[in-house]
């Protein structure tokens, strides 16, 4: 396995884990004036950049892709757009825990799958088995399920303000 592939793949979790653990470090260090959501969604597309610049590294593109393909994809890409909409950018980047009211969500995919972000990005993974080989997308699976279980501790029952 590349070492630079590996550490782009993942270099996003490290900062996922500060925030979602650290969250008044982030706030404090973004200021006042500056959106901790907005600044964190920056951060993170250029993360994503980073990733898949590094899966591409190793990765063998091919035409046409395998059946399974367009599937996964449509469905995992259906997943986040559709959280992305009902969540907004504050409520998918961890508004909540930077002390912003997000409204609770049970609308489809929420109430109907565990984590549906997440889900859809692992879908939208396994969708390019083909061309990617398959150390890089298990160690980026393996980076979602650490933060499916890091994010599983808060109890959305008691979700008051995590700052004042």
């Amino acid at each position: 396995m590349g070492l630079a592939a590996a550490i782009g793949v993942i270099s996003p979790f490290p900062f996922y884990y500060w925030l979602w653990t650290y969250p008044q470090t982030w706030v404090e260090l973004c200021g006042k004036g500056r959106d901790p959501s907005k600044v964190m969604a920056l951060v993170s597309h250029f993360l994503k950049l980073i990733q898949f610049i590094a899966l591409f590294s190793v990765s063998t593109l091919s035409w046409p892709p395998p059946l399974y393909f367009w599937p996964l994809i449509a469905f995992g890409q259906f997943l986040n757009f559709r959280v992305y909409q009902l969540l907004g950018e504050s409520g998918t980047y961890y508004g909540v825990r930077f002390g912003k009211n997000i409204p609770w969500v049970t609308e489809f995919p929420f109430g109907f799958i565990q984590d549906p972000q997440y889900v859809g990005s692992i879908m939208s993974l396994f969708a390019c088995l083909s061309w990617v080989p398959f150390q890089y997308i298990l160690l980026w699976t393996l980076g979602y399920v650490f933060m499916i279980h890091v994010e599983s501790k808060e109890d959305p029952t008691t979700r008051a303000k995590l700052i004042s």
